[in-house]
């Protein structure tokens, strides 16, 4: 009997509950306020892409480029880097930019030289390893190198099958055109 009692004590419970009245009164609309000034510009939470240009110091052979303050990176945010490996001749059109992602490995003469980064919410790091001397390297491998930095918020990504590797649909996911990326010479 106690069943029987708490069985349908549960489905008048339920009754009640899932019962719902007439809409009250619809309420007084109010009045819009004065509009405000203008602000300063904010920064950029949507991504940014920057392009850099310099060249890797001959003591460390890093090149480090701190984000601008209208440029917020946060710890959770995606930094990828990319290296202007070659243009191609575009023929009459401007030539043809081909990037890769780093990390990159090279087979010298001399052995093996990685280009690769690390980044923080504050900077990024673009440095050379070898299991050789550095110093042996041309110019052609340390100076007037072109980077592309990338920095993606971490919802751009969520549940994203994203090809990093293509520079070209990383900038079309965060909606950046190729005259909208900013340009910065270093040293």
């Amino acid at each position: 009997m106690k069943k029987v009692t708490l069985l349908l004590g549960a489905f008048i419970a339920l009754f009640f509950i899932s019962c719902e009245g007439p809409a009250g009164p619809p309420g007084f609309d109010g009045f819009d306020g004065q509009d405000g000034q203008d602000g300063l510009d904010g920064v950029n939470i949507l991504g940014t892409v920057i392009d850099i240009e310099g060249d890797f110091n001959p003591i460390d052979y890093e090149i480090t480029y701190e984000f601008p303050q209208t440029v917020e990176v946060f710890e959770t945010d995606v930094v990828l880097v990319y290296i202007l490996w070659e243009q191609l001749d575009g023929g009459s059109e401007p030539p043809i930019d081909v990037w890769r992602l780093l990390p990159q490995t090279v087979l010298l003469n001399q052995g093996i030289l990685q280009y690769n980064y690390d980044h923080s919410f504050l900077d990024v790091r673009i440095f050379l390893d070898a299991d050789f001397d550095l110093g042996t390297l041309t110019a052609a491998d340390t100076q007037d190198q072109v980077f592309r930095i990338a920095i993606l918020p971490a919802e751009k990504l969520a549940g994203s099958k994203l090809d990093k590797s293509n520079i070209n649909a990383v900038m079309r996911t965060m909606g950046v055109e190729e005259k909208d990326v900013q340009r910065f010479k270093l040293n």
